[in-house]
């Protein structure tokens, strides 16, 4: 008969949006809270011996830490923790005692399949349920997949992991890979499956396998609040209570109600998942959801400018994020339409002038008058940054930004410096875009960082700088105008903060560099 059970991955797969760190009593509530649900097995972490421990974060070096957060009557329920392919020595792992986890998963990539399937072999060897997960079923042929159920049959694992791991299975592929699993894998191993919800699909997925008429047992994962990197997962709270209505379940859904309300909500404000654009386009293109989400965090590009820097991308590298494949990817992009013309009218319009550089944030709708006086000054050449600047009319607007030049409309052209990255052929100067980089990744390209650079480029010796605050954590403290707030992650905007103020330093050493607006965020010293 078949045997419906369900798995919560909160405190693993949510580790992705708060970097593991549950804080240690809030572990142990989530984990009495999953015991008090009813749910059938609880993973609690990962284990690795590539980052320290730290008491409170759920990255697990050894077992017995893991065991520092279970309770002492585990009501029968299933305990695991999941290791990456590669992360842990097996051979460090004791055998199990039945005082730590019951079970590990195991997930490596196709690559690691061979070396990864060994490793399972030897945890079985020790004693635990060892739960098979190979990652991105459909990087695999038909053939390949095939094969790899017949490697696991040697094995024998205790499940063998149908695994949506960028959210882009539609239900005649999860049909597709789930037949070909029911049909060729050893009856006594039970059939697994983990979703991601980039296409809103993992709930539907779900419902289809428990309506499916087969006797295989099932485990199907969830997280609370569908937690987890990205578009995050099957909600645990909505599935169990599809189960109760329409297949027997007998789970209590108020102690994960209560999990949002005490802990995850306060994680979701600082850190957000779920569905979103840039996880529907890393689905649509079928690659790993970090790629979508470092373009969409430069706030430099349009979803047509993603779209085609997706298309450029090779095959084999979507599946594993790799940072500097896509920053490569960015900036020959951005570079495309080649360098820049000759900039000798705008060195002699600013020759032996005060330049005043006006960004965009909170402090250039705070301090306007300031700003507009300033600007009026004799011998002062103002430039809006990526915006045409409202509390007066700026000399030039220095344009870098392919979203920027969406919203910035037309019959500007006479006053546009643009970097070679913006098809704008009516501009009144063109600029190089690679030139004016910078080292530090995390501003690289920032919009006012490029701009000082030009200058300095072209021989201005004093610049002033208003609206360049810096970045706080709440988005709408920005900006001076509303429509230009940006959404980033905390350590995004930590490390932009960062990244401004070293760089600032850097070009003060070549430039008389003042505020003449206040910043909260940033500094010169």
């Amino acid at each position: 008969m078949k045997e419906i059970r369900v798995l919560d991955c909160t405190l693993r797969d949510g580790g992705y949006c708060n970097d593991c760190q549950f804080g240690f009593e809030n572990t142990k509530f989530i984990i009495d809270s999953l015991l008090r649900s009813g749910v059938d097995i609880i993973e609690c972490g990962f284990l690795t011996q590539k980052v320290a421990y730290k008491q409170g974060v759920t990255r697990f070096n050894t077992l017995e830490q893991v065991k520092e957060v279970l309770p002492q009557d585990r009501q029968g329920k299933t305990f695991v923790i999941l290791m990456d392919y590669g992360a842990c020595d097996v051979e460090t792992i004791p055998d199990w005692d039945g005082s730590s986890v019951d079970g590990i998963r195991v997930t490596f990539h196709k690559k690691d399949m061979l070396p990864a399937l060994e490793q399972c072999r030897r945890l079985k060897e020790k004693g635990y349920k060892t739960f098979l997960q190979p990652m991105v079923a459909l990087r695999y042929t038909d053939a390949e997949y095939l094969e790899l159920i017949r490697l696991a049959n040697e094995v024998g694992p205790y499940a063998f992991y149908l695994v949506d791991s960028f959210g882009t299975m539609k239900r005649k592929d999860m049909l597709r890979f789930f037949y070909m699993i029911e049909h060729n894998l050893r009856e006594d191993i039970v059939i697994g499956f983990h979703s991601h919800n980039n296409l809103q699909l993992a709930y539907a997925n779900a419902q289809t396998l428990v309506d499916l008429q087969t006797s295989r047992s099932l485990i199907l994962d969830s997280s609370i609040m569908g937690m987890g990197r990205g578009a995050g997962n099957l909600n645990s709270e909505l599935f169990l209570e599809y189960l109760n209505d329409n297949a027997g379940g007998q789970y209590r859904v108020k102690p994960l109600l209560r999990v949002i309300d005490r802990v995850l909500n306060d994680f979701y404000q600082q850190n957000q998942w779920g569905y979103s654009l840039p996880n529907y386009l890393s689905a649509s293109h079928n690659a790993h959801p970090n790629y979508a989400l470092f373009l969409t965090e430069k706030n430099t590009l349009t979803v047509e400018d993603i779209d085609k820097i997706f298309d450029a991308m090779a095959p084999e590298k979507r599946g594993s994020f790799d940072r500097s494949y896509a920053q490569e990817l960015y900036l020959q992009y951005m570079e495309r339409n080649g360098g820049g013309a000759s900039l000798a009218q705008l060195k002699e319009a600013l020759s032996g002038k005060r330049a005043l550089v006006i960004a965009p944030g909170k402090s250039a709708g705070v301090e306007a008058e300031k700003i507009a006086a300033f600007a009026g000054e004799e011998n002062v050449v103002s430039i809006g940054v990526n915006f045409d600047y409202p509390g007066c009319r700026t000399d030039y607007i220095f344009l870098s930004n392919l979203r920027r030049q969406e919203e910035l409309g037309a019959g500007k052209e006479e006053r546009l410096i643009v970097t070679s990255n913006i098809p704008e052929k009516g501009a009144r100067c063109r600029v190089d875009y690679a030139s004016l980089l910078n080292p530090v990744d995390a501003v690289k390209d920032n919009a006012g960082l490029m701009l000082l650079k030009l200058l300095i480029q072209l021989g201005v010796k004093e610049i002033w700088l208003a609206g360049m605050d810096g970045y706080s954590h709440i988005a709408s403290e920005n900006y001076a105008q509303e429509d230009m707030r940006m959404t980033a992650k905390v350590q995004t905007l930590d490390a932009m903060n960062q990244g401004m103020c070293q760089v600032l330093r850097e070009l003060s050493q070549q430039a008389d560099i003042r505020f003449l607006t206040t910043p909260k965020y940033v500094t010169l010293g």
